[in-house]
């Protein structure tokens, strides 16, 4: 009887050796003693008298069933995705500092094969740059493994690729309006044809690709000890300051864009968060046609609580114009 049980436990050792699920189903490791603890979330107002209520649009908001996901397939095909019901704050979550790590237990087989396409995984990240599109992914995997085991976290800057290492780090710039971050990947696709990368929801916020779906971007595999700036396309020419309505009143440039629905986009955004007198000009400069997001009739008093708004949205530099 003894020795039947070895041979049992023997045979089921091989088999859980001998295929890696792209997205396997195992428990998430423990967290790294460097990783970074999430503040606690906002407290909603609530009436006098009656309990407040936590929001952290950073919880996973569903329970997941690995039923719904064949390996080599698509996790609930045909589900649409979105963001968390609340904004986050990416102005608060601190970028990933690349360091050495070992390389995964999971997701670097290789090859391996999703949708009948096999991907084979890069030896190393080292000298790694390209230049696609990128999308994102959000609540529907919020929580979920990722390829390498980890939980999915929407609010950490991390992101999918197809082939570099797990995990690994790459500066993410958005070439259509120079913003960047830095990525830890740690999972596996997109695998839409023409897609290079899936960002986080935060990293997609972080780059202003929430709101435009998807963007051009640069992927620029970084190291430990790495000096990495961002590197975007050839800097855009600078148009003339907008014309201002009044006299002592300011005008804010919030983006510029040579794809006008990008724009739009960024304005939706701005709009959603009671930003007033937000406006698309279009100008054309050295016969390129581009597309600003302003944001005018701003009294003094105000430009310093608009500038916070803008930083806490995730945009960093927006220009100034008086009169």
């Amino acid at each position: 009887m003894k020795r039947l049980l070895v041979a049992v436990a023997a045979l089921l050792f091989l088999g859980a050796c001998g295929h890696e699920p792209v997205r396997p189903r195992h428990a998430p490791p423990p967290a790294p003693s460097h990783a970074w603890t999430r503040p606690a979330p906002p407290v909603r107002d609530s009436a006098p008298g009656a309990s407040n209520t936590a929001i952290d649009p950073c919880a996973p908001t569903r329970t997941h069933d690995e039923r719904d996901y064949t390996p080599g397939g698509l996790y609930r095909p045909g589900e649409a995705d979105s963001g968390p019901e609340s904004a986050i704050d990416v102005s608060a979550i601190p970028e990933p500092v690349p360091h050495e790590e070992p390389r995964s237990h999971y997701g670097n087989r290789s090859p391996y094969s999703v949708l009948g396409r096999s991907y084979r995984v890069l030896d190393s990240a080292g000298g790694y740059v390209e230049r696609g599109v990128a999308s994102w992914y959000g609540s529907k995997f919020n929580g979920r493994n990722t390829s390498s085991g980890e939980p999915y976290d929407i609010c950490a800057f991390t992101a999918a690729h197809r082939t570099l290492p797990l995990p690994s780090y790459a500066r993410v710039t958005n070439l259509d309006n120079g913003r960047s971050v830095i990525v830890r990947i740690n999972d596996r696709g997109p695998f839409h044809d023409g897609r290079l990368i899936d960002l986080s929801y935060a990293a997609a916020v972080r780059l202003g690709v929430d709101r435009t779906g998807t963007a051009h971007v640069e992927v620029r595999a970084i190291a430990a000890g790495d000096d990495a700036p961002p590197v975007a396309s050839p800097p855009e020419p600078t148009p003339a300051p907008p014309a201002l309505p009044t006299s002592g009143r300011w005008t804010v440039q919030v983006g510029s864009f040579g794809v006008r629905d990008n724009a739009r986009g960024l304005a939706d955004l701005l709009e959603d968060a009671d930003i007033e007198h937000v406006d698309i000009d279009r100008v054309d400069v050295e016969g390129r046609t581009l597309w600003r997001v302003l944001v005018g009739r701003v009294d003094p008093d105000d430009l310093g609580q608009l500038l916070s708004r803008l930083r806490r949205l995730g945009i960093r530099d927006p220009r100034v114009f008086s009169q």
